[in-house]
């Protein structure tokens, strides 16, 4: 592809007359990236409860009420494909319709659906019992196991038959942040269906609609157009918008007010978190005043990002948290920001005064973050919020969020 082509955004479907996502070669780099990170490690095997982990590790996904509920985990050995328990019918779903996985590796599990079901039904004791028989069959039961989260009652148990656990989680997260190219391509559709959903924002937009039916709007498009799981919409407006409450609610929004969205959805398990902010009918000076720094505060952010940069070069070119009103980073933390995307919505590298100072990360080619920066207005409680995802490239930050952000949109203007 010559260098000057942006990023993609094909189509959803699947054609016979363009490359698009090629879903057996992501499957193949993510296992190799969780493969790599578990041998580089002293753990036996990595024992995955988190939803993002198994699905990088099995290519497996099933409904997000279960996603807290701690009683899917998949086992990634070094000398076996991954095991996975999963609920009884979709265990036998995965052996019909995921012909990577072995079909004896479907197997079903049931832990307790966090404490539902008590830990004195045995039902943890078994699972850890199967667990270290599979550890002992690959010569590995005296090593220690990668866990990334856990119940208490289950690591209490795997203390007790022996386990030794190690945490794995900082080696997925390492995993999980050089996207390949069918993980960019999958954040790049996912971001230009947000673009679209912004559209019919500012077209509905008026005085008179509330916070919550520009939620339903959001959700509605986004289900429409492809979406497996709308995590969140944050619908902020008016005098709600300084502080940032990181919600929505029922209020009426009015003539001249001040209102801005983040979009949090992923297209094929891959997130976009995708904030813009519009005035309605009119704009104030202090509303513009707002928006013009936060405007300023970004695009400083998208001239730094380059490989080699250290993350605390980014979060230096943002104003310390005393210079906009909060008392320490803390306060402010989430504001003057920046995350990793993937399939997780928060994943390498987190940029911000708080951490990034002291602790940076320097960026390479191939991640993929969010960049967020937040201004509140001299009015006292206007405030302007903006968000671009960015990949990086080796000629810099290319931008995959597209919706007009350099000046404050006045929607549906008077």
């Amino acid at each position: 592809m010559a260098d000057n082509r942006p990023i993609p955004a094909p189509g959803h479907g699947a054609v016979d007359y363009e490359q698009r996502v090629d879903f057996d070669r992501l499957r193949a780099y993510r296992i190799e990236r969780a493969k790599a990170a578990l041998e580089s490690s002293e753990c036996g095997a990595f024992l995955l409860f988190d939803f993002y982990n198994i699905r990088y590790t099995t290519q497996t996904w099933i409904g997000g009420a279960l996603g807290d509920k701690m009683t899917r985990y998949a086992l990634l050995t070094r000398d076996r494909e991954p095991i996975l328990w999963d609920f009884g019918s979709a265990a036998r779903h995965h052996k019909l319709y995921s012909p990577w996985l072995e079909p004896d590796n479907c197997r079903a599990g049931m832990l307790g659906l966090r404490g539902a079901i008590a830990p004195s039904a045995g039902l943890m004791a078994s699972a850890i019992a199967e667990i270290k028989d599979i550890l002992t069959q690959s010569g590995v039961a005296d090593a220690p196991v990668g866990v990334d989260i856990v119940e208490p009652p289950f690591l209490f148990e795997m203390q007790r038959q022996g386990l030794t656990v190690l945490d794995a989680q900082q080696l997925m997260l390492d995993a999980r942040q050089i996207k390949s190219v069918d993980e960019i391509t999958l954040l790049s559709q996912a971001a230009a269906m947000v673009d679209g959903v912004y559209q019919d924002i500012v077209e509905a937009l008026k005085p008179g609609v509330r916070e919550n039916e520009i939620v339903a709007l959001a959700n509605k498009r986004l289900y429409e157009m492809g979406s497996d799981q709308v995590e969140a919409i944050n619908a902020v407006s008016g005098e709600r918008c300084n502080p940032h409450p990181h919600n929505f609610s029922d209020r009426l929004i009015r003539p001249g007010d001040q209102a801005f969205f983040d979009i949090i959805q992923s297209y094929n398990g891959y997130r976009t978190c995708y904030y813009r902010t519009f005035s309605v009918g009119s704009a104030t000076d202090s509303q513009r005043d707002a928006y013009r720094r936060a405007r300023e505060w970004m695009d400083v952010a998208i001239q730094l990002v380059k490989p080699g940069v250290g993350t605390d070069e980014i979060a230096l070119s943002w104003p310390a948290a005393t210079d906009f009103g909060f008392a320490d980073e803390m306060a402010a933390f989430g504001l003057q920001f920046g995350h990793g995307l993937g399939l997780g919505l928060h994943e390498r590298p987190i940029i911000s005064r708080l951490n990034s100072l002291e602790h940076p990360v320097e960026i390479q080619a191939g991640m993929v973050f969010a960049l967020e920066t937040y201004c509140p207005a001299a009015d006292g409680f206007s405030a302007a919020r903006i968000e671009e995802e960015v990949v990086v490239t080796d000629r810099g930050a290319e931008v995959l969020t597209k919706f007009p952000a350099q000046d404050l949109f006045v929607a549906n203007p008077y």
